[in-house]
């Protein structure tokens, strides 16, 4: 009985800087151009830094040794703002550098570093594959993490 209550505990403190860890899995490892990640965001500590990062799994057939998004932010006012990443999958010898099992691949990259939203309230994180490839085959899943930043 204690060693579940010090778990939820310890469960719990945890969980206390991750307001979201989430992941979609892509309809048929095929990330299309309309299909945008969509997370929801209640932000209710403007004004203190978070860490956002990219959430992303793809097979060892991956043709790229890298990624474009686009990642879209909505303010609870309705503001936008749009910023276009690349993020780095493999060094330039084909080593995929994400943490693999089996034929799968896995990545937590960081998009922004301390970030500080503007304001309480519902934020939207849109996620948007930009690369040629449409669809881009062979990514399985996508999404997002936030945390508060750690001093």
């Amino acid at each position: 009985m204690l060693i579940v209550f010090l778990a939820g505990i310890l469960t719990s403190c945890g969980d206390s800087v991750t307001l979201v860890d989430s992941n979609f899995e892509l309809d048929k490892r095929n990330w299309s151009y309309t299909e945008k990640v969509r997370v929801p965001l209640n932000i209710e500590e403007a004004g203190i830094p978070y860490n956002i990062y990219l959430n992303l799994r793809h097979t060892s057939d991956y043709k790229y040794s890298n990624i474009f998004l686009l990642i879209h932010i909505t303010e609870p006012n309705g503001k936008k703002t749009t910023e276009r990443k690349e993020f780095k999958l493999a060094l330039p010898d084909g080593e995929w550098l994400g943490s693999g099992s089996g034929n799968m691949y896995s990545y937590q990259l960081m998009i922004k570093e301390n970030y500080k939203f503007p304001v309480k309230g519902k934020y939207m994180i849109e996620l948007e594959q930009n690369m040629r490839d449409n669809p881009l085959n062979h990514v399985t899943d996508a999404g997002i993490r936030v945390e508060k930043a750690i001093k």
